[in-house]
């Protein structure tokens, strides 16, 4: 720790260049501080820019308190600080950066670029308008109190912050960044990371996957704990991926892991716009010594994708009500989550119970932390980024107000 006849005169160090470290940087440089931001990558925001590539999707149009209800058992936690820096608030933000938004047809809040590439070159102007500093390449190794260790290309370095915060995101997607790694540095206090928003792989053969590999299962929805949720399902050769199983992976993670290495499953719609009774209906009509492939191709349009799976799913199911109870409630048997590092983003993190309210570390004065690297689990639909911008926001003004306080052996004016 510096001597107090010094402090006052030291940056405040950032580490993490994703979202949240560029948020907090630019809340505390605009009230007039000094700021260091160190990342162990060449170049700010790249977990970020791959968000963007389909479609940058910063946050949600739904009114705040349903809003608040998506982060589930995190919602105390958060609150506070999406109320301080709410939805409407960050798609304010990003039109101060000239990149205007749209609300699409789901309330996801979108940039009309559709990207976030033009969005962060002028976020990084500003920052170095506002006299950011970035130090590039610069991994941290070691913290001793506020007193950092970092290992660079021109060998370690170490760097003393008037206060600072960490932004050092999850676990997913490491060669972009978030590998996790600082975790070691403060374990006692971490939950273990965990997929969130993840595909899940079903106990389906490889030659199947494989087979299908690519092939969309279009406007389908999948059923599990009183749930239901509607999208596209992609097949890939390491199982299943799309909007309905990540919005279930939070449940179907705990799941699997209280199920002691069975599976669980899921209930798949292939058609749930129609009601069982109009499928039977029409399933009905068909001519009985057709094949099934063909009666289902006639009756209700499922092509050779969905066809092959109702077989490997629901093989017996020949008469027009089985096959009708197939078709809207086939049971899809998953055996485990995709890999940790190909989730969109990590359960897991520095718990609740580490932090105070200010998102300051209770063990350490001064040392701060926020994003994706607390234990909270967001849904897609711009939860995630949300939570992050809102709680580096909060996390800077509570380091602001931290360091208006007297120094020890100072009297207050």
């Amino acid at each position: 720790m510096p001597d107090t006849s010094t402090a006052r005169t030291l940056p405040i160090a950032i580490i993490g260049a994703g979202p949240a470290g560029l948020f907090a940087a630019e809340c505390l440089s605009r009230k007039g501080h000094e700021v260091h931001l160190f990342d162990h990558m060449a170049r700010p925001g790249r977990k970020f820019l791959m968000a963007g590539r389909s479609g940058l999707n910063l946050t949600h149009s739904e009114p705040l308190e349903p809003f608040l209800q998506r982060y589930g058992t995190a919602r105390d936690w958060l609150e506070p600080a999406i109320r301080h820096f709410p939805p409407e608030a960050l798609r304010l933000w990003a039109e101060g950066l000239g990149e205007p938004c749209f609300t699409g047809s789901s309330g996801r809040v979108f940039l009309k670029s559709l990207k976030a590439s033009p969005l962060l070159r002028r976020w990084l102007v500003r920052l170095q308008e506002q006299g950011v500093q970035f130090f590039p390449r610069h991994r941290l190794t070691d913290m001793q109190g506020l007193s950092l260790t970092f290992r660079t290309p021109e060998g370690p370095v170490q760097q003393t912050g008037r206060a600072v915060i960490l932004a050092l995101g999850g676990s997913s997607w490491a060669r972009l960044g978030s590998n996790g790694q600082w975790a070691s540095l403060l374990e006692q206090h971490c939950t273990p990371f965990a997929p969130s928003n993840c595909g899940f792989m079903p106990d389906w053969p490889a030659e199947f996957l494989l087979r299908h590999e690519g092939e969309t299962l279009r406007g389908v929805t999948l059923n599990f704990a009183g749930q239901t949720h509607r999208g596209d399902l992609i097949i890939t050769k390491r199982g299943l991926e799309g909007a309905p199983l990540y919005a279930l992976s939070a449940p179907l993670r705990q799941a699997l892991a209280k199920s002691g290495g069975d599976t669980v499953t899921v209930h798949l719609n292939l058609r749930p716009t129609l009601t069982q009774e109009r499928i039977l209906e029409r399933l009905a009509r068909q001519r009985l010594r057709e094949s099934r492939s063909n009666r289902l191709r006639k009756a209700l349009g499922l092509d050779r994708t969905m066809r092959e799976l109702l077989t490997q799913l629901c093989p017996d199911a020949r008469t027009p009500g089985e096959l009708t109870d197939a078709i809207t409630q086939a049971p899809l048997h998953l055996v485990a989550p995709a890999a940790l590092d190909r989730a969109i983003s990590t359960a897991g993190g520095l718990k609740q119970a580490a932090l105070d309210e200010g998102f300051m570390l209770r063990h350490q004065p001064g040392l701060f932390a926020c994003g994706e690297m607390l234990d909270w689990d967001a849904p897609t639909g711009g939860y995630l980024l949300q939570g992050c911008f809102s709680t580096a926001c909060f996390c800077a003004e509570a380091v602001h107000h931290w360091l208006s306080r007297p120094l020890p052996g100072k009297v207050a004016p």
